[in-house]
């Protein structure tokens, strides 16, 4: 059994937030539980070649864009996968940050960290 808080697993910057690591590739489970802020007013443009993710809002607001433009909001209750590894934005309301419960497989090796790029989408 794994049991792990909160304040007990260290924050990695990936870029315009902070995630905790929850589970990572070390755990064996093959899959990564994060518990992920996006800081308010950010935009990140984000592609996860080597992953697919979900996402569960649970805090704030903000939406993911997929390339094409389509928006859509995003808000406690809400839950997103990039289940074909689509490209997108991820954006965070301007006035609180974001918080997602994020799951990753196969899972990350923990240090992984976003190269913010307005012309390329980060990827790991």
């Amino acid at each position: 059994m794994i049991i792990r808080d909160l304040d007990g697993v260290p924050a990695v910057d990936w870029g315009n937030g902070m995630s905790r690591r929850f589970l990572v590739a070390m755990d064996g489970l093959g899959y990564s539980v994060t518990d992920t802020i996006v800081r308010a007013g950010t935009k990140s443009r984000l592609e996860y070649r080597n992953h697919v993710e979900t996402c569960y809002c649970i805090a704030g607001s903000g939406e993911v864009i997929e390339a094409d433009g389509t928006a859509h909001p995003l808000t406690p209750g809400r839950l997103y996968c990039l289940d074909q590894h689509e490209a997108h934005y991820l954006v965070a309301s301007p006035h609180e940050d974001l918080r997602l419960v994020c799951f990753f497989v196969p899972a990350l090796h923990g240090d992984e960290a976003h190269r913010l790029d307005p012309d390329a989408a980060s990827s790991y």
